[in-house]
């Protein structure tokens, strides 16, 4: 299949790669979304330079408050039930977001609107009809448009839903004929032919095992809060250990209520020189039993803290310091966010790099491979996808793997260890 041209220079800012199918390889084994010289300037460098953003044609008449942004924060919602449509292209693509959700789930939708509109601009104005629909931060009405929009035949990839409920529903569903899902939910497994596109607590927390025992480290504890479904943290933790001849040792539940002191206590009893300690946190505090492990000398000579991703959801505590975590590289955000904020008037952040990228990877698919282009081979391509949040791939079990930078919190900040974990 012959590569077409389609402005390479932002394709670079967009995403480094997409099929094999389509021929193009790059010198690094990741496939370019159009054209080999797409990628002969790295983004952010010279030889790359980021055009200005235009508003996607073919957007709807609805509301002028949500097509335009304000200097405060992302476009408001207000009358967002109407459904929206950017561009004019043949491939015909379903979004799905909390646009009038109360809060910050609302918030997240409209940062995510904005950031598909810059990735139409930038790549998919001609090639995609990109609809997208407000599922109001609601379950079941989300998991409603989605089983609509994966039903209704012209669609050949819905993005989204961002709510757990409803990815988790789509994931149970059987049927080889319908089209991929790119879920946006936080901390969603993912499932055969739904893909989950955030960066998860397991991913993070098995980035990070993997590059403490990459360098030598072999025995590990997990420490997960109480309540929750440790099963996939502790699945990847596990496997990503495996690889380097490295052992979970145990997986423990902790209380913050007790401040963490008992799961310490059982852990010295339960396994003896731990090398490492994983702590999760889920949707709480890690803090409490941080300052169980504090007190028992962790971290210290002999046993390394490693943190996860969800950890930074909070504002950096003391108790972090010394931790090692494993975590998206905000300066590939770089490329797109100075175009954002410019066109926007608000600075890009995790959800809008999120939109961006999955819109930017439909373009890319649907001008290589065609409207038909979204085939397993092609999504589950082993040599990944370089976007925004770097560099990622999806797994045929509908998880993603990332690689990210290394970090170690020092004086209350991230200092770079290592460029990326190991990749893929």
């Amino acid at each position: 299949m012959k590569c077409e041209r389609h402005d390479p220079h932002l394709l670079a800012l967009a995403l480094g790669l997409v099929a094999t199918l389509c021929g193009c390889q790059s010198k690094s084994g990741a496939s370019d979304v159009l054209d080999p010289s797409a990628i002969a300037a790295p983004a952010g460098q010279a030889g790359a330079p980021a055009a200005p953003a235009q508003q996607a044609s073919g957007q709807s008449s609805a509301s002028p408050a949500l097509a335009s942004a304000t200097s405060a924060g992302p476009a408001s919602a207000a009358a967002a039930k109407a459904q929206l449509t950017l561009g004019t292209g043949p491939t015909k693509v379903a979004m799905l977001l909390p646009l009038s959700a109360p809060g910050s789930a609302g918030e997240n939708g409209r940062k995510m609107y904005d950031g598909a509109r810059l990735a139409m601009a930038d790549l998919g104005d001609k090639l995609l009809t990109l609809t997208i629909e407000d599922t109001r931060g609601d379950s079941g009405y989300a998991k409603d448009l989605a089983v609509k929009a994966i039903t209704s035949g012209p669609v050949k990839v819905v993005i989204g839903p961002s709510e757990l409920a409803a990815a988790q529903h789509l994931a149970k569903l059987s049927g080889s004929k319908r089209p991929p899902v790119l879920a946006l939910a936080d901390n969603f497994a993912g499932g055969p032919g739904v893909y989950s596109v955030r960066l998860g607590e397991a991913d993070s927390a098995a980035a990070g095992a993997a590059a403490v025992a990459a360098k030598g480290a072999r025995k590990f504890v997990l420490l997960v809060p109480s309540g929750a479904d440790s099963s996939p943290i502790e699945s990847r933790v596990a496997n990503a250990l495996s690889i380097y001849g490295a052992t979970l040792a145990v997986t423990l539940p902790y209380s913050a209520s007790d401040g963490g002191a008992k799961v310490v206590s059982d852990m010295g009893s339960l396994v003896e020189a731990p090398d490492a300690v994983v702590v999760a946190c889920g949707d709480g505090s890690p803090v409490a039993v941080l300052a169980a492990l504090k007190a028992k000398g962790i971290p210290g000579k002999a046993v390394t803290l490693i943190g996860t991703d969800r950890w930074l959801e909070r504002p950096m505590d003391p108790l972090y310091e010394g931790a090692y975590i494993a975590t998206l590289d905000q300066s590939e955000t770089g490329p797109i966010a100075d175009r954002f904020k410019a066109t926007y008037n608000y600075q890009p952040d995790v959800n809008v790099a999120y939109a961006y990228d999955v819109v930017a990877l439909s373009a890319g698919i649907a001008s290589s491979a065609g409207p038909n282009g979204f085939s397993k081979q092609v999504l589950e391509n082993a040599s990944g996808f370089r976007g925004s949040t770097g560099l990622f791939r999806f797994r045929a079990d509908g998880s993603s793997q990332r690689s990210m930078p290394f970090f170690k919190v020092e004086k209350g900040k991230l200092k770079l260890v290592e460029k990326s974990t190991s990749g893929f």
